[in-house]
């Protein structure tokens, strides 16, 4: 059996934040290139973001009130 690579989430989730802030550099800087680049930059960088909240959270329970 093929030994696997570990998988780590985090690390994933910060690789592909760091690629959508390329693509966002290289949209035009007219009104929809703005709009778009900043719904792309709140909406795929945040879940890196909510990862590394979620790991420190002390509780299951403060997963869900937060």
């Amino acid at each position: 059996m093929a030994k696997r690579e570990k998988y780590d989430l985090e690390e994933r989730l910060i690789d592909f934040a760091a690629i959508i802030i390329e693509i966002v550099r290289q949209l035009p800087s007219d009104r929809v290139g703005v709009h778009l680049s900043g719904q792309l930059l709140r909406s795929d960088t945040s879940p890196g973001l909510n990862y590394g909240e979620a790991l420190g959270a002390e509780s299951r329970r403060v997963l869900f009130i937060n």
